[in-house]
């Protein structure tokens, strides 16, 4: 009984593997109203149901994969009840890998959807953002900070909601993760909400002071920096720099220490490939040298045996005569 079980959930996994794969690399999303006609969509939702872990979370991955930059396989998900145990799992679910996948399946299902958006608020899906930010899994972490990114961009009052659950402090400690995706991620919620301010809609002065320190701190850790590490954290220097000038409406010290933009990062890179695939029309024109000189006229190239004496001879000939 147990190995038939077993067998049956490998099944299903490989089924929702293939499923996800073809859709994934055959752009077969836009095909998905055909699954939803023949019955197939009722029960790859019920999978978000199943008892096994593995299957939750792969069947997340196929909706992820359906759903996205696709507002009719959106609708018909919706009208499906597909939502509802999207935002139980991620909400709820006891494993952390089904909680990030159903994140990530929300997130491509309400992107420029409004009734998604909206069902998402009414399911206090920011108190579970909430958690997700409160998680020790990273990648947990990075999902929920960009969809709350997204959200704030779309619209601004919902940065009332996120300063009432206490988001401005956790994304505060967020901003001095280990991780530079995460970091990444909390600045730029940090500065949407501070751009929310500055139009007056909500203000956040009691934190100004912890953000000045953050940033400073941020900017200390950055000073320290190898040239190469400063590579890889060039939007986290921006970011910080974008902040601590909207709030405090004066540029960050990395601007005085040239940290900001280094030697090299405002030149686009050299074009080297593009010489070996001109054109030819494009090529020449590119190149002054191979210009042909209107005052040097060449001799033409002929073919074939040259003219005979007798020929070269009347020539001469003639000339001679004319010229007399």
């Amino acid at each position: 009984m147990f190995a038939f079980a077993l067998a049956s959930v490998v099944l299903i996994i490989g089924w929702l593997m293939d499923l996800c794969f073809l859709c994934f690399n055959t752009y077969m999303s836009h095909l998905f109203p055909d699954l939803h006609s023949i019955g197939g969509l009722v029960p790859l939702l019920g999978y978000l149901k199943n008892s096994h872990a593995n299957i939750r979370a792969m069947a997340a991955d196929v909706v992820t994969t359906i759903v996205q930059n696709n507002p009719r396989s959106q609708q018909l998900v919706m009208e499906a009840n597909g939502f509802e145990p999207l935002i139980s799992n991620f909400s709820s679910d006891p494993d952390v890998t089904v909680r990030t996948k159903a994140l990530g399946a929300i997130s491509s299902l309400i992107r420029h959807n409004k009734p998604g958006i909206t069902a998402f608020r009414l399911a206090n899906g920011y108190a579970a953002l909430k958690d997700a930010l409160a998680s020790e899994n990273v990648r947990f972490q990075r999902k929920a900070l960009n969809l709350i990114h997204y959200l704030l961009h779309e619209n601004n009052s919902d940065c009332n909601i996120v300063n009432e659950l206490g988001f401005p402090r956790m994304l505060m400690h967020l901003a001095s993760s280990e991780d530079s995706d995460v970091r990444e991620a909390a600045l730029r919620g940090l500065l949407q909400l501070a751009h929310n301010a500055k139009d007056g809609k909500d203000g956040n002065e009691k934190d100004s002071v912890k953000i000045k320190q953050l940033l400073q701190e941020r900017i200390n850790n950055i000073s320290l920096m190898s040239a190469e590490d400063l590579g890889v954290v060039r939007e986290e220097r921006q970011l910080v720099d974008s902040l601590w000038s909207t709030c405090f409406n004066e540029p960050s010290s990395l601007r005085e220490k040239g940290l900001l933009v280094l030697p090299g990062e405002d030149v686009p890179p050299p074009d080297v490939a593009s010489k070996y695939f001109e054109p030819p029309l494009r090529s020449s024109t590119a190149n002054p040298s191979s210009k042909k000189d209107p005052e040097k006229n060449e001799i033409p190239l002929l073919l074939g045996s040259g003219p005979s004496p007798t020929y070269t001879n009347n020539q001469g000939s003639n000339k001679g005569d004319a010229s007399s």
